[in-house]
């Protein structure tokens, strides 16, 4: 993959945007942070931090101090709680999406899809929406 080095904009939405984000320097490992987050919330049903407005989130993301005690929590398993903490952590301890997808839970919970061919003129017919497109 190509290094697009540090990126300073500061844009995203703020349930799932980094701290390093926040702070303007970061790369793409933010977007592993983001991915933690959407787990987070697809497993216990609310963000991993809140605050009354945006600049509270804000806060509370730079904090960066997960809550794994309530009851949702007693359901989730360790190996998905250690996913979690190993997405939203610090830049240099982080997963990478390769990293990611080899974990543990996600290999025990994410079938491997079934490859199909394709058939009649499905495969022209992509090939010529790419070439219209300009995507090639």
């Amino acid at each position: 993959m190509e290094n697009l080095g540090k990126m300073t904009t500061k844009a995203g939405t703020p349930c799932y945007i980094s701290p390093e984000v926040l702070s303007g320097n970061y790369g793409i490992e933010c977007d592993m942070w983001s991915c933690g987050c959407m787990l987070y919330i697809l497993l216990v049903g609310y963000p991993p931090f809140e605050g009354e407005d945006d600049y509270e989130l804000c806060c509370s993301i730079l904090k960066g101090r997960l809550d794994s005690d309530g009851e949702e929590w007693t359901k989730i398993s360790k190996e998905a709680k250690n996913l979690i903490s190993t997405l939203i952590c610090k830049p240099e301890k982080r997963l990478t999406a390769q990293e990611a997808l080899e974990h543990k839970w996600v290999r025990r919970h994410v079938k491997k899809p079934e490859v199909k061919e394709i058939k009649g003129d499905v495969l022209k017919n992509m090939t010529n929406n790419i070439k219209n497109n300009d995507l090639a």
